[in-house]
């Protein structure tokens, strides 16, 4: 169903913004100020609800993988986390910091995908004049890996630390912190999958550590 929803709800998004396109370059020195703010206003909003769909289809997808659990290297992921994020990284001078990751049992693409939205949150949420740094630790028990990712950004308040992984949860406007609201709902769904649990702990302009468990078998 979410396969088939978002395909059908994209072409429509397509159509409205190639006619909004065309109807910028057709009439652009006929339009006035307002009239082209209205135009932008339009794309943006439908290139936002283009993320959305694509991070519901993410979502619908999750623990449906037709193939089997393998050896993960986790150092491995993290390192290709930093390599698709080098723009960003580079471009809020942020730091990520981590040493002799193990290596677990699991799904190689939802983990990528939980360490992709956790770091990227991690720069995202940053204070606006302090640097990013990042830590990312580990330990183990019997039967679960326990992983930490430590910012120095922004904080949560105690109140919404738990509001923020239920699905379409923001506590900031968009335009200050964009985003869909579903990337912390996609890393529950992901940790689950995996047998674990996740949580905050974090303090308001403090910073925030993300902690997640994942199973042994």
């Amino acid at each position: 169903f979410a396969y088939v929803a978002s395909h059908d709800l994209q072409e429509p998004l397509r159509m409205v913004t190639s006619f909004l396109t065309q109807l910028q370059k057709k009439y652009e020195n006929e339009l006035d100020e307002r009239a082209h703010q209205y135009i932008h206003f339009a794309t943006d909003g439908a290139s936002r609800m283009r993320q959305i769909i694509l991070d519901l289809l993410a979502y619908s997808r999750i623990g449906r993988e037709e193939d089997a659990p393998i050896t993960v290297d986790v150092a491995k992921t993290v390192l290709d986390v930093l390599a698709l994020n080098n723009r960003v990284i580079q471009e809020n001078e942020a730091s990520v910091h981590f040493e002799n990751l193990p290596e677990i049992h699991g799904y190689a693409t939802p983990l990528f995908q939980l360490f992709q939205n956790l770091i990227a949150n991690a720069i995202r949420y940053r204070k606006k004049d302090e640097k990013p740094v990042i830590h990312i630790r580990h330990s183990e028990n019997k039967t679960h890996w326990q992983f930490s990712i430590a910012d120095n950004g922004i904080g949560i308040e105690s109140r919404f630390q738990q509001k923020i992984f239920v699905i379409f949860q923001r506590l900031h406007n968009k335009s200050a912190y964009p985003g869909t609201g579903i990337g912390l709902a996609i890393c529950r769904k992901i940790v689950e999958v995996h047998k674990g649990e996740i949580w905050v702990d974090s303090e308001l302009n403090v910073g925030s550590t993300f902690h997640f468990t994942i199973a042994k078998s």
